[in-house]
C-alpha cells in the first residue's frame, strides 16, 4: 500500500471513530462572529498591552494548515479563504481529552475556534483558544506546498486545491471581481443600460468563428451557444436603447492556448450616435479608471515589460504598420496580388472568397501585433474582413474600425455599425456563400430577423467589444487565461 493510501486509510478510520463516539464530522451548527480577515484588518496593529485589555470572545472558523506541538500546548495555523491566524491551545485550558482530541486532527480539517487574542514573545497575533469543536473531516491529505502541486494542469483542473495551497492565487480572482466591477460603474455613470441577450441562439452571429452546437428538443431545433452578443445588443438600438452593454460569456469552438479559451467574458457595448473615433477616447478613460482604481497606477509591469496607459495612446495605420514594424515593403503591401503571395509563402492558408484582406490582417498578426507593447490604435483594417463594420466614406476598401493592442495581444475590437440593411444582406449572403464553400466558421443561414430590424432603422452607432479575461491578465501580471479563470477547459486526463 502506497503512502497516500495509507494515509487516506488511516483518515477514513477516524471518520468511523468520531461516529461511533457520537461526534459528528461533518457540524454545520458552530457559528463564527469574525472573520479572519476582520480580526488582521481591525487588530492586526494592537499591542499585545492592547489586546490583553480587550477582554473579548472571538469564534473564528478555518482549515488546519499547521500544526506544532509542544509538550502541553499546540500552535497551529488554520486558514479562511486567502488569510490565516496561528492558534494556541493549552491543554490546562481545553481539558485533556479535549486536548488529545485535538492532536488526531489532521491538516485540511476544518475546525471552529473560540478564544482571546494575544501577542506571542515573537510578536505574532494569535488566538489562545478556550473550546473548538470539528467542523469538517479531511478525508484526503493536502498536498505539500513547494512539492506536491506543482503540476500547473493539475492546479488548474483542481482549482480548490490551487486555492487551498497557494492563497495567494486568491488575490487574482478577488482582482478580476473587482475588475468588472470597475466597469460596470463606469458605464453605469456614463448612462448605458446593462442587457441580457440569448446565450443560445438559432443563427450564430456578430463574429466569424466555429460555434458549439446543441438541440432542444421540445421544438425539434438545432441552437447555437453564441459566439457574441452583437447582433441581440444592435437590435436594442433599433428598440430606442441608445447607451447598451453586456458583461457575458461568449463560446468559441475553437483550440486552446495561453489567450484562447473556448468560453470566455467579454465586454460589449454600443453607443447610438457615435462612431468609432468616439470609442477611441472613451476606451482610454475606461481602461485608466480601472487601472487607477485596481492598482493606483498607469504605470504597469507586464511579464517583464513596463507598459504605460497615460493617454492619449498610439495610433497606427494597419497597413503602414506593415512596412514600419513589419518590414514589407510598401510597393508589396499596396499590390494585391504581390501582398497575397507572400501571405501564402508565410504559410497563411486561404477560404473560399478570401483574399487581399486576409493577407493584410494575417500579415499583421505574424510580423506587426508582437511589437505593439504600448498601448496602441490600429486602424485601416479591409472591409473584407469586417463585415459587420461600416466601409469608410473615402476609401470603401477599409473600415470604420480599430483594434487596441497592449502587451502584444488584441485587447478591444470596436467600429462604427453598418446599418444600411441591403449593404448587411449582401455581406451575410458572401458569408453564406463562404459557408456553402466549407468555411465552418461562417453563419449557415441569413439572419433574416435582424435584416427585419435594420430595415426599421438603427441610428448611427459604434460598438466595441473588450476581452475581459485579457484584460484581467493584463492588470494582475498573469501570463495565460487559465490563471484568471477559475475553471478553464481542460483535456481530458488520460
Amino acid at each position: 500500500m502506497s503512502l497516500i493510501a495509507r494515509i487516506i486509510a488511516q483518515r477514513r478510520q477516524k471518520l468511523m471513530e468520531l461516529r461511533q463516539q457520537g461526534i459528528d464530522p461533518f457540524n454545520n451548527r458552530f457559528k463564527p462572529n469574525h472573520t479572519v480577515a476582520q480580526i488582521l484588518r481591525e487588530y492586526g496593529s494592537w499591542s499585545g498591552a492592547e489586546l490583553e485589555s480587550l477582554n473579548r470572545t472571538f469564534a473564528l472558523a478555518g482549515r488546519l494548515m499547521l500544526m506544532r506541538e509542544f509538550g502541553k500546548a499546540i500552535f497551529c495555523h488554520f486558514q479562511e479563504g486567502y488569510h490565516r491566524l496561528q492558534a494556541y491551545i493549552q491543554r490546562d485550558k481545553v481539558g485533556g481529552a479535549a486536548f488529545k482530541f485535538f492532536k488526531r486532527l489532521d491538516l485540511g480539517d476544518i475546525v471552529g475556534f473560540v478564544g482571546t487574542l494575544f501577542r506571542t514573545r515573537t510578536g505574532e497575533l494569535t488566538l489562545a483558544v478556550h473550546e473548538f469543536t470539528l467542523l469538517t473531516k479531511s478525508l484526503l491529505p493536502l498536498p505539500e506546498k513547494y512539492h506536491g502541486l506543482t503540476d500547473v494542469e493539475r492546479r488548474y483542473r483542481q482549482r480548490y486545491l490551487d486555492l487551498i495551497v497557494h492563497p495567494e492565487v486568491s488575490q487574482v480572482f478577488v482582482r478580476r471581481t473587482a475588475i468588472i466591477r470597475l466597469l460596470r460603474q463606469f458605464l453605469d455613470d456614463r448612462g448605458f443600460l446593462e442587457v441580457e441577450t440569448p446565450m443560445m441562439q438559432p443563427i450564430p452571429g456578430g463574429a466569424t468563428a466555429r460555434p458549439f452546437v446543441t438541440r432542444h428538443h421540445a421544438l425539434d431545433m438545432e441552437l447555437y451557444l453564441r459566439i457574441a452578443p452583437e447582433l441581440y445588443l444592435k437590435r436594442l438600438l433599433v428598440g430606442g436603447f441608445d447607451r447598451v452593454y453586456e458583461i457575458n460569456r461568449n463560446f468559441r469552438n475553437e483550440g486552446l492556448s495561453a489567450l484562447h479559451n473556448p468560453e470566455f467574458t467579454m465586454l460589449e457595448f454600443y453607443q447610438a450616435y457615435s462612431t468609432y473615433e468616439d470609442l477611441m477616447p472613451l476606451t482610454e478613460e475606461l481602461i485608466c479608471f480601472v487601472a487607477r482604481e485596481l492598482l493606483g497606477t498607469l504605470k504597469i509591469s507586464y511579464l517583464g515589460e513596463n507598459i504605460d496607459l497615460t493617454p492619449p495612446w498610439r495610433r497606427l495605420d494597419l497597413r503602414k504598420s506593415l512596412t514600419e514594424i513589419g518590414g514589407i515593403p510598401r510597393e508589396v503591401v499596396y499590390d494585391h496580388e504581390a501582398l497575397v503571395a507572400l501571405a501564402k509563402q508565410e504559410g497563411v492558408t486561404f477560404r473560399p472568397g478570401e483574399g487581399y484582406g486576409r493577407a493584410l490582417t494575417k500579415l499583421f498578426d505574424l510580423k506587426v501585433e508582437a511589437a505593439l507593447i504600448q498601448p496602441t490604435f490600429v486602424l485601416g483594417f479591409p472591409t473584407e474582413t469586417s463585415p459587420l463594420s461600416r466601409k469608410n466614406d473615402d476609401d470603401p476598401e477599409v473600415a470604420d474600425r480599430f483594434e487596441l493592442f497592449i502587451a502584444g495581444r488584441e485587447l478591444a475590437n470596436a467600429f462604427s455599425e453598418l446599418n444600411d440593411p441591403d449593404d448587411q444582406r449582401a455581406r451575410f449572403e458572401a458569408q453564406l456563400a463562404a459557408h456553402a464553400a466549407g468555411d465552418e466558421e461562417m453563419p449557415h443561414a441569413v439572419d433574416e430577423d435582424f435584416l427585419t430590424a435594420l430595415a426599421y432603422g438603427m441610428p448611427p452607432a459604434a460598438g466595441e467589444g473588450i476581452g475581459v479575461d485579457r484584460l484581467v491578465m493584463l492588470l494582475t501580471d498573469s501570463p495565460s487565461i487559465r490563471d484568471v479563470i477559475l475553471f478553464p477547459l481542460m483535456r481530458p486526463e488520460r
